[in-house]
């Protein structure tokens, strides 16, 4: 993940922005769940470099998505944002994850980056029938706004979220400057996102403090964190952050969020499973939610080991 990577991070506040104000009028609308989900994951499966560490020692190419359900509970399907998959496809995927498994996968290009955003030739409608195939597995879809749809083009996304299917979740990301400028952009964002019941994007990068913006207008947090690892270990501020997001989730979903879903980007997504490993274990020892992580296999003695 390029977007706002930074190649010197020494002097970037990670501090988290007061956004209390702007969600205490969700949480005085959301119902405390007793067992708050929290699923954790990376953004591919398709990682060579992780075998013998993620995946048994000599995993073939065909079952690595096998081997990754094993490990994390879901994935941030990036995959779908190239093309639709076929709907055999999203029924092989089902069919090769734990019935915990959730999938997150990223609105196609064709409809995100469109002026019609799908709408008008069947495109949206395609994807939505080919995700039905994942059933109960489908956790939240993603829509990454394209870096020049601006705030002038609400409308639009008005438009596409009168049309997009009820019963499908959705969360946004918004990358244009645009949206953050003022405090009202955001909030006018927010409430168009809560009237239709859809969720946002939080990303947690370096290089562009704006897209944290912390806001919540649904019961679900989609955290989109992308860390700083060098290259055989991560780096010191992933661990700070990290930590700061545990204790912010436990603070949310102690007000009513029942639905996280986290997902670790790092460079090459080498040491994501790493990131993800540390969250889901600090995760454990402080939150009361359901949850699971990577259990990583010791290359040695062939069994699974814990590296934190």
């Amino acid at each position: 993940m390029k977007f706002g990577k930074l190649p010197d991070i020494s002097n970037v506040d990670f501090t988290f922005p007061d956004k209390r104000e702007a969600n205490a009028a969700l949480f005085s609308r959301l119902s405390v769940e007793n067992n708050p989900q929290i699923y954790i994951g990376c953004t591919g499966w398709s990682m060579k470099e992780w075998v013998g560490r993620v995946y048994p020692k000599g995993t073939k190419t065909k079952d690595y998505l096998l081997h990754y359900g094993k490990q994390f509970n879901t994935i941030e399907l990036n995959t779908t944002h190239y093309r639709i998959p076929s709907l055999e496809m999203t029924q092989k995927w089902y069919a090769e994850t734990p019935p915990d498994f959730r999938f997150c996968p990223k609105i196609p290009q064709t409809i995100s980056h469109r002026n019609d955003m799908g709408l008008t030739d069947g495109t949206l409608q395609l994807f939505c029938e080919s995700i039905i195939g994942l059933k109960e597995k489908l956790g939240c879809c993603f829509m990454q706004m394209p870096p020049y749809f601006e705030f002038k083009d609400l409308p639009r996304l008005r438009l596409f979220l009168e049309q997009f299917p009820k019963q499908i979740p959705l969360a946004v990301e918004f990358r244009h400057e645009s949206w953050f400028e003022s405090e009202s952009n955001f909030s006018r964002a927010a409430e168009l996102l809560t009237q239709y019941g859809k969720a946002t994007v939080i990303t947690d990068v370096a290089g562009r403090r704006d897209v944290l913006h912390n806001q919540l207008t649904n019961h679900i947090a989609m955290i989109r964190f992308v860390g700083n690892a060098g290259e055989t270990d991560l780096h010191p501020t992933d661990f700070e952050r990290l930590d700061a997001w545990v204790q912010k989730l436990k603070e949310w979903t102690a007000k009513g969020v029942s639905e996280v879903y986290f997902f670790t980007h790092e460079p090459d997504n080498l040491l994501a499973p790493e990131a993800a490993d540390y969250f889901a274990k600090a995760t454990q020892k402080n939150i009361s939610a359901t949850t699971r992580g990577p259990e990583f296999i010791d290359e040695n003695i062939g069994e699974q080991m814990s590296l934190f």
